[in-house]
């Protein structure tokens, strides 16, 4: 096993203990002190115990070699995963949500938050800033973009804590209970963005497209400045986990070796290479220059952009 997937694994580990901790004892003191706003903090740091679950998978399972009924590899089951994770979160959600809202319209008396619940969000905040600054320094260590990602995740649900901390302040201090509801209305609304937020990125995957076009723009410049290769076009990028499959045509002398145009091909990917981060692969076909063809039905050239 390298060193980058062991560290991977253990800054997984650490993250699924670590959150799952915070999440527990937010649940548990959020039910004893009364306040949904903790308890619904507690379901978003779940959200982050489940997520640090498919980087770990993901860092075992992509070990495996690529195989006869998977020869591009294993990675792709991230995006999976990815997707019933985001039908998770957004069914404790929605569950939260609804709760909430027949709470507030509930003509029941409503009791106030304990002190208590000021006290786990205090040491949530703190908990939450020890493990998203460790994980960030891991993933760029390892420069693994999931790790990255979900640390940068860690600090969104920090401004949240923050914000469920000044809510049971305010309803401490005015002794209005439905304020910690509203809030909690508040929280769950952000697990579902959260939710459609994952669901829509794998999405982008799963139907091979990328997020951040700018791609397109690095491969042709790496084309272009190559002597000899003429004409990129018919680009093809797409997402593999974290990882970019590209596929480009370009064009070179007709008189030239195979040799020849093989260095050329080489020194294209190389140039991708340097300006694209986390290349998986990339094919790139030679054609004659001048060459054209009337059923070249899918890519872009550098005017579809």
């Amino acid at each position: 096993m390298s060193d980058r997937i062991r560290l991977i694994i253990k800054a997984s580990w650490i993250g699924i203990v670590g959150n799952a901790i915070l999440a527990i004892i937010k649940v548990i003191i959020g039910f004893a002190a009364h306040s949904q706003a903790v308890i619904g903090d507690g379901i978003d740091t779940l959200s982050d115990v489940a997520t640090y679950v498919i980087i770990l998978f993901m860092a075992r399972i992509s070990k495996k070699p690529p195989s006869v009924k998977y020869p591009y590899g294993y990675r792709r089951a991230e995006t999976i995963a990815s997707k019933f994770l985001s039908f998770f979160i957004f069914f404790a959600g929605a569950q939260l949500f609804y709760t909430n809202v027949q709470n507030l319209w509930s003509s029941s008396q409503r009791a106030l938050p304990d002190l208590l619940a000021v006290y786990v969000t205090v040491f949530s905040i703190l908990g939450k800033f020890l493990l998203a600054s460790w994980q960030f320094r891991i993933g760029k260590k390892t420069n693994s973009s999931m790790l990255i990602a979900n640390a940068k995740n860690m600090r969104a649900d920090i401004i949240l804590s923050f914000s469920v901390l000044l809510g049971i302040a305010a309803t401490l201090y005015l002794e209005m209970p439905i304020i910690d509801t509203i809030l909690a209305i508040g929280v769950s609304l952000w697990i579902l963005r959260i939710g459609f937020k994952i669901f829509m990125e794998s999405n982008t995957e799963l139907m091979d497209g990328v997020d951040d076009t700018s791609a397109y723009e690095k491969v042709f410049e790496a084309a272009d400045a190559v002597k000899g290769a003429y004409n990129p076009h018919r680009a093809r990028i797409r997402k593999m986990s974290s990882l970019y499959l590209i596929d480009l045509d370009i064009e070179v002398d007709a008189r030239m070796s195979v040799a020849e145009s093989h260095q050329i091909s080489v020194a294209v990917e190389n140039g991708i290479k340097e300006r694209l981060d986390n290349v998986y692969d990339i094919m790139i076909h030679i054609e004659p220059k001048g060459n054209y063809e009337v059923d070249e039905k899918f890519g872009l050239s550098r005017d579809k952009l």
